[in-house]
């Protein structure tokens, strides 16, 4: 160390040694702050006093930890009642606050589960992710919505249970398309009986637990007693039915046989990098599995992060009764501990050493190690990228985090602005934002204001945030604009008013007749340029901008569709779902409502004298 950093390092410890005297000797979480109040660590202790004086000490410490000491220039304290609340504490603020030393990594929304629901004489199978309020059992939880959805459609086959919501169900009066093409059984219509579709959600319940065998088992003998009976439609129906059951059992992939509910963690790291695999078993059955890349310091010992993730991984989920791990956590006991508490029901955590889940969790292990491997081949190729965007547009370095931007609109209508973000990493969908035209002055169609609006309500936040030291990690190295010398012109002038200096900007547009490969290059103080079709910058400069047009395009379109489906009689309160359906059928549309008189109104069931007349002065305001 310099004598500068072996002062600081010597503040850090004298600010921390100045904490001990009044700690208590309890269990709690600290949070270790710097000079401008960012979180550095977030740690959890048996006994507050014996941990943070260890920091205090003048040696002894890991390059992390010496880094961290130096770094601090505040601490904050909570005690609680055990080591076990301290740890859900932990696992909850490194979650919220994702500090730099703590391991962290990005959660994505919850994991989403079919829902057999039970508040309906019909019950309804469904997709379903958030708060469990409604009544019905549960399955899941599912990797991912694209296997949710694969396994509905497929249960739709077996099952023929409806999926449409209540309002639809209410309303048919003949079978939908499903019914045509055999993935439901019509319930709306009156075509099954309330006893045999009871008995078609029986089967769908028993298949979902795990006893798809006795279900399947159950079809084939009806199969055969309709084969012989010579009733061969309804042989043909049994038999498509264990033909989508079957369906599902091969796409499972690996089932286990001893054991029936688990989560499976495994863990491998390379590089400094780490990839944690986790397997989803319910029921018997493999429901899915993702990789995970948490970040965390180089010093960080394999076992350390995977202990760091798993609690984090369960801040806002519910466990299961078993998690199996490949290497042995430091807090093992208290982990399982700590997640028992929060699920009311005991928590396993365990290493298995051999037999079928030993062999489980080597094949987890083995799609962790490939998972990284991909990952560090394509943050190779993505580094060699930006060291070429850095070349082409001569920047003093490959750019850290590139923002792109683009507008849609049909001749002004329901305009939109859109900005999406790439770095080393690749794409980062968290940071994509969506930015409504607000402007009244603004001319329709006009996307030289709108480009103006965008840019300036986007950096003028930045500014704000960077001055309370927010948004320094979030600041563009990079801002690429979808057009030619005029968005160009509007983005300089933009950057300009609000002071900033330190993002290159560029326009791309396309050449003649819009076509890929002959695009132009615009960049302030330099004549525009194009790059060889062939080069590999350009098929990543094209890859951003049409990234851009499609986040532009996919949320114009929603505005759109949500414009469409409006209904005035939604702004009028009192007018809830029931009295609006009832005067759809009595009028026919809401345009005939609007026109309706005080008296048609009232002739409607369930609308009051005084609900009439304000919908009446709703559509006529002047009288």
């Amino acid at each position: 160390m310099n004598d500068g950093t072996v002062t600081e390092a010597l503040k850090g410890q004298a600010r921390i040694a100045a904490y001990v005297k009044t700690l208590p000797d309890a269990p709690g979480v600290y949070r270790m702050l710097d000079a401008n109040a960012a979180v550095l660590y977030v740690g959890k202790a048996k006994s507050l006093k014996k941990r943070v004086a260890s920091y205090a000490k003048a040696g002894g410490h890991t390059e992390r930890i010496a880094r961290m000491v130096t770094e601090t220039s505040e601490m904050l304290f909570v005690t609680t009642a055990s080591e076990v609340e301290a740890l859900l504490l932990e696992s909850n603020l490194i979650k919220r606050l994702k500090p730099r030393y703590n391991v962290s990594y990005r959660d994505d929304k919850s994991f989403p589960n079919i829902l057999l629901r039970q508040d309906h004489e019909f019950p309804q199978l469904l997709k379903h992710r958030g708060a469990k309020s409604s009544k019905g059992i549960y399955f899941g939880p599912f990797a991912s919505a694209g296997a949710v959805n694969r396994t509905l459609n497929t249960l739709q086959r077996a099952f023929l249970l409806r999926s449409c919501s209540d309002s639809v169900f209410e309303s048919r009066t003949r079978p939908c398309l499903l019914h045509q093409i055999k993935r439901c059984s019509a319930p709306c219509t009156g075509r099954i009986e309330k006893e045999a579709y009871a008995e078609l959600v029986r089967e769908a319940e028993v298949f979902l637990t795990g006893k798809s065998r006795t279900v399947q088992a159950l079809l084939v003998k009806e199969m055969g007693e309709a084969s012989e009976s010579l009733d061969f439609e309804r042989a043909a129906r049994y038999r498509d039915r264990i033909r989508a059951m079957s369906h599902i059992q091969l796409h499972q992939g690996i089932n286990p046989i001893t054991f029936s509910e688990a989560d499976v963690f495994a863990a491998f790291s390379e590089g400094g990098q780490t990839c944690i695999q986790v397997f989803f078993f319910r029921a018997g059955q493999n429901w899915g599995n993702r990789p995970y890349f948490p970040k965390h310091d180089r010093e960080l010992s394999l076992e350390e992060v995977l202990e760091s993730f798993v609690g984090q991984f369960y801040d806002e989920r519910e466990a299961p009764k078993r998690i199996l791990l490949s290497h042995d956590i430091p807090n093992c006991a208290l982990l399982a501990e700590a997640l028992s508490v929060r699920q009311n029901f005991r928590v396993e955590i365990a290493v298995p050493q051999r037999g079928e889940k030993r062999d489980i969790l080597q094949m987890a292990l083995q799609n962790a190690r490939e998972q990284l491997a991909r990952r560090m081949a394509e943050n190779s190729a993505q580094r060699e990228l930006l060291e070429g965007v850095a070349e082409t547009f001569g920047l003093e370095a490959p750019p850290r985090r590139i923002e792109v931007y683009d507008n849609s609109h049909i001749q002004g209508a329901q305009a939109l602005g859109a900005m999406i973000v790439a770095g080393a990493n690749g794409f980062e969908k968290g940071e994509y934002r969506k930015f409504n035209i607000r402007s009244t002055e603004l001319t329709p169609g006009d996307d030289y204001a709108m480009m103006r609006e965008v840019l300036t309500r986007r950096f003028s936040r930045l500014i704000k945030e960077n001055e309370a030291d927010e948004a320094k990690a979030k600041w563009p190295s990079l801002a690429l604009i979808d057009g030619g010398p005029g968005q160009l012109a509007v983005a300089c002038q933009v950057f300009a008013d609000l002071g900033v200096e330190d993002v290159a900007v560029v326009g791309i547009s396309k050449g003649p007749d819009r076509d890929a490969g002959r695009e132009h290059l615009y960049m302030p103080a330099r004549e525009p340029f194009r790059l060889d079709p062939r080069s590999p910058v350009l098929y990543y400069l094209q890859r951003l901008r049409d990234e851009a047009h499609r986040f532009a395009i996919g949320g114009h379109r929603q505005r759109r569709s949500k414009a469409i489906g409006a209904n005035p009689l939604d702004e009028i309160g009192g007018v809830g779902a029931s009295r609006k359906r009832a005067l759809l059928q009595h009028f026919g549309s809401a345009k005939a409502v609007s026109a309706a008189s005080l008296v048609d109104l009232q002739a409607v069931a369930g609308v009051s004298g005084a609900l009439a007349k304000k919908i009446y002065d709703f559509f006529h305001p002047n009288g």
